[in-house]
């Protein structure tokens, strides 16, 4: 395995937050905060605006987490996207300041990889399955879960393979392939306002617009209901129905899917977990006075 650009990391840097959810536990771990372009994070919205809520380097980058959540439900040990990995290139790896902490994050928490027996990606972007498998020393690819079955979206692995110039940067296919071609990996169907089961309590549920089979994850337990909402909503920066990123490939899908997440969403009272927010990972969401989206203080 390539070595971490950055050794010993603070815990609190590994182990964002754990909480707990009727009879599951939730714990987020981090691939380490990394560095995206803020005009692409936030598409059409001026810097002007965006700037005020996560302030922009010399090169106009912000700081993002890559949360991985991992849910403990009794059964079964369960990981939500696995951050950037260790396959990008030197040069991706210097510009997005990538540090591939995920398995100190495990160690930290005190899980190991051949715990984990299901990964879910919510979609198929090199920021949401890299830590999928490990590129190790000797140049092969493998698993990083041995004894995980992995679910994927079988029209983002559709359109991965297509290899398009709006997107085909996004797409690692040692990300997934080697998973699919031997049996590790299923690819569902799921479709908007369908939840379908992966295991007793966790559901995916489709929310197209940041790509067309772009997923949430649904965690309900004792009454409670969390909601890992992937790219929909990155962080709590972008919880304005109109504050979508230059990445969602349907800009305007990503307004009608916020707005039928909220619908449900905020009265219900779904704890959200963000993938993308580094600070604040998770949260519960409510109308302000302005009849804005906020996450509760």
């Amino acid at each position: 395995m390539q070595a971490p650009m950055h050794i010993a990391p603070h815990p609190d840097d590994l182990i964002r937050t754990r909480t707990a959810l009727g009879d599951f536990e939730l714990t987020v771990l981090s691939d380490g905060a990394f560095k995206l372009d803020g005009g692409a994070m936030f598409g059409v919205v001026p810097k002007t605006l965006w700037e005020k809520r996560m302030p922009a380097d010399a090169q106009n980058r912000i700081t993002l987490g890559l949360n991985t959540v991992v849910v403990r439900t009794g059964k079964h040990v369960v990981a939500i996207e696995t951050g950037l990995g260790n396959k990008m290139s030197e040069k991706q790896r210097s510009f997005v300041e990538a540090k591939q902490l995920l398995p100190s994050s495990f160690a930290a928490a005190n899980i190991r990889f051949e715990e984990v027996d299901v990964v879910i990606n919510t979609h198929l972007h090199f920021d949401h399955c890299g830590w999928n498998t490990t590129l190790t020393d000797a140049g092969k690819v493998v698993p990083t879960f041995p004894n995980a079955r992995y679910f994927a979206h079988k029209g983002e692995v559709d359109h991965g393979h297509r290899q398009l110039e709006r997107d085909a940067v996004s797409y690692i296919s040692a990300n997934y392939d080697p998973l699919i071609e031997s049996g590790q990996m299923t690819l569902i169907e799921a479709q908007p306002g369908q939840a379908q089961e992966i295991v007793p309590g966790i559901s995916v549920e489709c929310f197209p617009g940041h790509t067309a089979q772009t997923m949430a994850v649904h965690i309900e337990s004792g009454g409670e209901h969390a909601c890992y909402i992937s790219d929909l909503i990155p962080t709590s920066a972008h919880l304005d129905v109109t504050w979508g990123m230059g990445y969602d490939l349907d800009p305007l899908r990503v307004i009608e899917e916020r707005k039928r997440f909220y619908a449900r969403a905020i009265p219900e009272r779904w704890l959200v977990l963000f993938t993308h927010d580094h600070d604040r990972p998770m949260g519960y969401v409510r109308w302000n006075e302005k009849g804005k989206p906020e996450l509760e203080r």
